[in-house]
């Protein structure tokens, strides 16, 4: 496949180094803007303007199957986005800032205006980074939440806790609700696909995929402990803090937002009827015990800067505070977080990451999430209609995988061994993410 990606910033470096072994890449920016990461990458790099359409052809955007356009101007990658496909037909994907410019471009292919000039994929990473914190925020204790066949299906994980009747067990020892599958482990920072004969340990994250109302059983029974969010507490009252508690508002939540910037609390008075604005430094830590932070059920801090957010995580976890949730703007830095004592840590680089591989692969196959910071994927795989009807365990798959869900026209399947696949079915398959590119291959369409 031939991409072109517009933009040699850290975001540009970050979607290159994720498609350039599988496919043609080539980069477009002024050489003095070129990210070092590129450096280390075996790809095409253009010096020049996306938005001069000489350099476009340059690029070979007549041939492109794909246009990415993620500088940090929104204007700059609308116009290079619109011109590329008025240059050929590539799918364009435009990175922008500004929630106006969403909302206007999203409607753009509406038929009421009939025009073949838009674009095709708007994507705004901060709306994305939103929704999922909102899915994990409103399943208790799950530390991710994928939502698949509409909410029928699942996709949960958990941390055991060492004092969970879970620890010690083997897989095939516990008694999880029907149409409930372990389909992959993170011990020690690595992850895995467990068998049967797998044991279970304190501190080990398991994810879960099943039926929506048997993961719900299965949480009640091991994980929730009758522990409910009702206490919400953000840090940061910018877009990704406003978007989250407008989301959440309505939900019965007693939602906090602490912004330190005095103008921006009233416009979030404004906006917000049901939360509480509080202006003041997240990092104070005699503010925090002066809101009784330590009564939140979460603590979201989503500021702009790492370093703050990493501070802030780490006081209101000294203060007794259960859960907490941290933005990272560098994805290398999420794992860190984590290690030092935050629960999760969310990046809008990875949340546009998994936006972008949805739409990259074969019409039968698309990526429907991924987790653990990438280490692993969950893959859709569109079985053609003259696929030949076997048994899940006679399917032999290149390398490991677990297929979790079958989707039968209406119907939603929490396969075992036994049960038979066949044409038209769609597998949701968890996988190891340096086993994806042999799993897609195998079933990519001729």
């Amino acid at each position: 496949m031939n991409i072109i990606i517009f933009g040699a910033n850290k975001v540009g470096a970050m979607i290159a180094s994720q498609f350039y072994t599988d496919n043609d890449i080539t980069v477009i920016d002024n050489e003095k803007n070129k990210d070092d990461a590129f450096n280390k990458l075996d790809l095409s790099f253009v010096d020049g303007n996306g938005s001069d359409i000489e350099i476009l052809k340059q690029a070979g955007a007549k041939e492109a199957d794909v246009f990415i356009a993620c500088t940090n101007s929104d204007e700059l990658n609308i116009v290079t986005c619109l011109t590329a496909k008025r240059l050929g037909n590539p799918c364009t994907m435009c990175f922008v800032r500004n929630e106006e410019y969403k909302a206007s471009l999203g409607i753009a292919k509406d038929a009421d205006y009939n025009s073949e000039f838009y674009i095709d994929i708007v994507i705004w990473p901060e709306e994305l980074l939103t929704q999922e914190i909102f899915r994990i925020i409103t399943v208790a204790k799950a530390l991710d939440v994928e939502n698949f066949a509409n909410g029928r299906a699942r996709l949960l994980e958990y941390r055991i806790e060492e004092d969970s009747i879970l620890v010690n067990q083997t897989v095939k020892n516990c008694v999880f609700p029907k149409d409930t599958l372990i389909v992959g482990i993170t011990r020690d920072n690595k992850l895995f696909i467990p068998s049967g004969e797998t044991v279970l340990y304190s501190d080990d994250k398991v994810i879960f995929m099943g039926l929506a109302h048997s993961l719900d059983a299965l949480a009640g029974k091991f994980f929730h402990k009758k522990d409910f969010v009702k206490n919400i507490t953000i840090i940061g009252g910018g877009n990704v803090g406003l978007k989250l508690a407008k989301s959440l508002e309505g939900m019965k939540f007693k939602i906090k937002i602490i912004e330190r910037d005095e103008e921006r609390c009233n416009f979030l008075s404004e906006q917000l009827s049901e939360t509480l604005i509080i202006n003041g430094d997240g990092t104070d830590l005699e503010l925090l015990n002066e809101e009784d932070i330590a009564d939140s059920d979460v603590v979201i801090s989503v500021t702009n800067n790492d370093e703050k957010n990493l501070l802030c995580s780490l006081l209101t976890k000294q203060l007794g505070v259960n859960r907490v949730i941290s933005r990272v703007s560098k994805i290398t830095n999420a794992g860190l977080f984590e290690k030092v004592g935050v629960d999760i840590s969310v990046s809008t680089q990875m949340a546009a990451l998994n936006e972008i591989r949805s739409y990259v692969y074969g019409t039968n196959i698309g990526i429907l999430a991924t987790v653990e910071q990438g280490k692993g994927e969950v893959l859709k795989i569109s079985l053609p209609v003259n696929f030949e009807n076997m048994k899940i365990m006679d399917l032999k798959l290149p390398a490991k995988g677990i297929v979790g869900i079958v989707q039968r026209r209406n119907r939603i399947i929490i396969p075992n061994g036994t049960t038979q696949i066949m044409g038209g079915d769609n597998l949701i398959i968890f996988t190891l993410s340096e086993n994806a590119p042999v799993i897609r291959e195998y079933f990519k369409a001729d």
